[in-house]
């Protein structure tokens, strides 16, 4: 059964069109909140990294562009800005105030004081580029501000690059969707392109995981 669940919920996430249509159905313009929940627990929330962000800004965008949908994109642009900034803002609060404590524990499992310390020093040098490019990075984005509350970064310059992100953020992947989700090609194999998004998506990570990896040694 469990098997059978955990299926279930990958191949919701892999038709996300088609289950979003579904809720719209259901629901109409309550999806709205449905939608700033995703988001800002995805960015705002530690503990849910495995929420979808792109697929989903991708998938609502191109419902808004069909005729009639509840969807309109200039609300659903305004929704999941706010969503995701207030999501970053309470992710880093939380690092801010309960990330020392867990810190203090040395034990903990990659979580030490040298790890806080390399974390201050590297938000002091690259804060800015981290916040924004982690908006388009998967897990990462989620604990970006978590760390930068960490790394106590100065709060107004997190907001202010946490807000260029976003900006860039839910503005590419919406009207991403919005201009380009219902051409034939791409609502015929929206599928393909949700695995495509969630590739890309993954492959700075991956790349800067491997080159780390290489200039330790580990790869030859």
């Amino acid at each position: 059964m469990e098997v059978l669940a955990n299926f279930d919920v990958i191949n919701m996430f892999l038709h996300l069109d088609k289950t979003l249509e579904q809720v719209i159905r259901d629901y109409q313009a309550w999806v709205y909140l449905l939608l700033f929940a995703i988001i800002f627990c995805e960015t705002g929330l530690v503990a849910t990294p495995f929420l979808p962000g792109d697929s989903l800004l991708f998938a609502a965008g191109s419902l808004a562009a069909i005729s009639g949908c509840v969807l309109e994109v200039q609300w659903l642009l305004l929704v999941l800005f706010c969503a995701a900034v207030m999501g970053d803002s309470t992710n880093y609060w939380i690092g801010r105030f309960v990330g020392p404590k867990i810190f203090s524990r040395e034990n903990v499992w990659l979580l030490n004081k040298k790890h806080l310390d390399k974390t201050h020093a590297f938000y002091d040098k690259h804060g800015g580029k981290t916040i924004v490019i982690a908006r388009f990075m998967p897990i990462i984005r989620t604990f970006a501000p978590f760390v930068a509350g960490i790394g106590r970064m100065f709060y107004l310059k997190f907001l202010s690059f946490s807000v260029l992100g976003t900006v860039m953020w839910v503005g590419g992947f919406v009207m991403g969707g919005y201009f380009f989700g219902n051409i034939p090609l791409v609502k015929k194999n929206f599928t393909l392109v949700i695995l495509v998004i969630i590739f890309i998506s993954l492959l700075p990570g991956a790349i800067a995981f491997l080159r780390e990896k290489y200039a330790k040694g580990d790869l030859k």
